[in-house]
């Protein structure tokens, strides 16, 4: 232990088997460290120490993908979901026990070791973003991708957070966020990939992204009113005569919806302020919304999953509610792997 405190971890926290080597310590010493959980195994011939725990998934997938660079092929950049990680994007219900790559090839199928996927498809210059001493790909590129290869209600997620990143408020000094893009980015990027598998679903899955979005509970409530052919809402509408504005609106049925994600609230407190009173400012601007003549529909995460939203916001417009029978591609499609 004494000549493991004279080997640094890199910046990114990580202890290479080699650098291990090089500091004298032999073969069974670094595996009866692992075995103590001194060492804690990131990828083939990468550790961290057991004291420090990754705070959450996401900090775990980008660690294993710092470890994997090393190992990738010339001319491999980090992608999909990776790559949507590295730029700061929001994923949802997305596996992360692999590192995924694309790597510059016209023909042929991808590659799957060492908790690494590979994707093989052409990778122009212009798709390459280098972020944090890592490559990666362009936001486009990356939201393409993943449009092509994942479920929709995931991938709107992702690219409604990417357009949203663009348009949100900022000030002047403050530069483009590294995971903002552009539905004429998208466009073009979209414009290349031709007939390959999974692009008419992508295609699909990107008309449907709203740069409004502001959460992952919003871009999939937007899913589910979709699949469920129920009218399409306004987004961000501001109430009449109000100093206020709903997630979603249907004006000419007097009807407005909120996703009631517990996490906003928290993000509202003010210096001093504490939970209850937020709570009480909301019921009121709910009251006052009500005494404008309006039908306030609220709704959680779970409301999501059961169909509850659905079935209420079909009652409130007096529509007739569709069943949602696909939690994927909005009325089929190929996807590509």
């Amino acid at each position: 232990m004494d000549r493991l405190d004279h080997v640094p971890p890199d910046p990114a926290g990580l202890l290479h088997r080699s650098a291990l080597l090089g500091a004298g310590l032999a073969v069974d010493e670094i595996d009866r460290l692992v075995r103590a959980r001194v060492l804690v195994p990131v990828r083939r011939g990468s550790y961290r120490l057991g004291d420090d725990q990754p705070r959450s998934p996401v900090q775990a997938h980008l660690l294993r993908a710092r470890a994997t660079v090393p190992h990738l092929a010339p001319g491999s950049v980090l992608g999909h979901v990776t790559a949507a990680l590295v730029l700061g994007l929001p994923v949802w219900n997305l596996p992360l026990d692999r590192v995924h790559a694309v790597r510059e090839r016209s023909t042929g199928g991808g590659r799957n070791r060492h908790g690494t996927s590979v994707h093989r498809a052409p990778l122009p210059a212009d798709d390459v973003r280098e972020l944090d001493g890592l490559l990666v790909t362009s936001p486009a590129r990356t939201l393409v991708d993943l449009a092509r290869t994942v479920p929709a209600e995931q991938t709107l997620v992702t690219v409604d957070a990417a357009l949203h990143q663009h348009v949100r408020p900022r000030p002047r000094s403050e530069p483009r966020p590294a995971g903002a893009t552009t539905a004429d980015e998208l466009s073009e990027v979209l414009s290349r990939f031709g007939g390959r598998v999974g692009t008419p679903a992508a295609r699909r899955v990107i008309a449907l992204a709203d740069a409004r979005s502001e959460s992952p509970g919003e871009s999939r409530s937007r899913f589910r009113m979709h699949l469920a052919s129920l009218p399409a809402p306004a987004t961000q509408w501001e109430v009449p005569g109000l100093p206020f504005r709903t997630d979603f609106a249907w004006p000419e049925h007097g009807v407005v919806g909120e996703f009631d994600g517990r996490v906003k609230y928290g993000r509202s407190l003010r210096s001093g302020q504490d939970l209850g009173e937020v709570l009480w400012e909301e019921k009121r601007r709910e009251d006052l919304i009500r005494s404008a003549g309006l039908t306030v529909v609220r709704w959680v995460w779970s409301d999501l999953a059961d169909g509850s939203m659905v079935a209420r916001l079909a009652h409130g417009l007096g529509t007739t509610r569709h069943p949602v029978t696909s939690r994927g591609t909005p009325r089929g499609g190929r996807r590509a792997t």
